[in-house]
């Protein structure tokens, strides 16, 4: 029951993502060729920003338990965004992607909710714990307890 509710889903946000694409975000369609529970996303910095004409990559993994489950999201590539609540590996620290996670929220949303987080930073940082946390984390975001300390995480 679960894979056939999470191929319609999948099936239905992939077209959303193709047609109608948040700002600055494209599917990059290689990454889905041969399997629909990994998506890679191509992002660009939005205009007027500390992050206007940087390009960005965001995977996407999706558990056999999606959409009752939340996505893997972490920035990919050479390019990880210099941010307060991005670490140096990737790792997004937004608590829609965890403990606020709710089976109404979609791909877009998620997408939205990260070019709102980049666009609304003022000042290009790492996190304060950004060495520590790299060398003791858990490859899968999802498995941090996060701690959300201020309001914009």
């Amino acid at each position: 029951m679960f894979v056939l509710l999470l191929q319609k889903r999948l099936q239905k946000e992939l077209m959303a993502l193709q047609n109608d694409p948040p700002p600055g975000m494209t599917l990059n369609e290689k990454s889905v060729q041969n399997t629909i529970t990994q998506w890679i996303v191509d992002m660009e910095g939005a205009t007027g920003t500390l992050y206007e004409g940087e390009k960005f990559q965001l995977l996407f993994k999706f558990s056999s338990r999606y959409p009752f489950d939340s996505p893997q999201v972490m920035f990919m590539g050479e390019n990880i965004p210099v941010h307060p609540h991005v670490y140096s590996n990737g790792h997004i620290c937004l608590s829609i992607l965890t403990e606020d996670w709710s089976p109404a929220l979609s791909v877009q949303s998620v997408c939205l909710s990260i070019i709102s987080m980049l666009s609304s930073c003022k000042e290009k940082r790492r996190p304060p714990d950004n060495s520590f946390y790299v060398k003791t984390c858990n490859k899968n975001p999802k498995k941090t307890k996060w701690w959300y300390h201020d309001d914009t995480c």
